[in-house]
């Protein structure tokens, strides 16, 4: 049995983009995470397309998704 300590493991950039932005809505979504696909005319799509080319940008995205789920942490 292959299980992953991971706590990303099995969860997509497009899950985590738009629990967020469910979450905090864009407006604090892009002032928690000031980048552009998230303060101007920003979607679910512009995001994925600019944090699938953007390492920096996606690992930030990730580490609020982590905190979201698992606040404690």
């Amino acid at each position: 049995m292959n299980t992953s300590k991971d706590p990303l493991h099995g969860v997509t950039l497009e899950t985590m983009v738009t629990h967020l932005a469910d979450c905090y809505g864009w407006d604090e979504l892009g002032r928690r995470i000031t980048i552009r696909c998230f303060t101007h005319d920003p979607s679910v799509k512009s995001s994925l397309q600019f944090l699938r080319r953007t390492p920096w940008a996606r690992q930030k995205v990730e580490q609020l998704y982590l905190r979201t789920q698992f606040p404690s942490a």
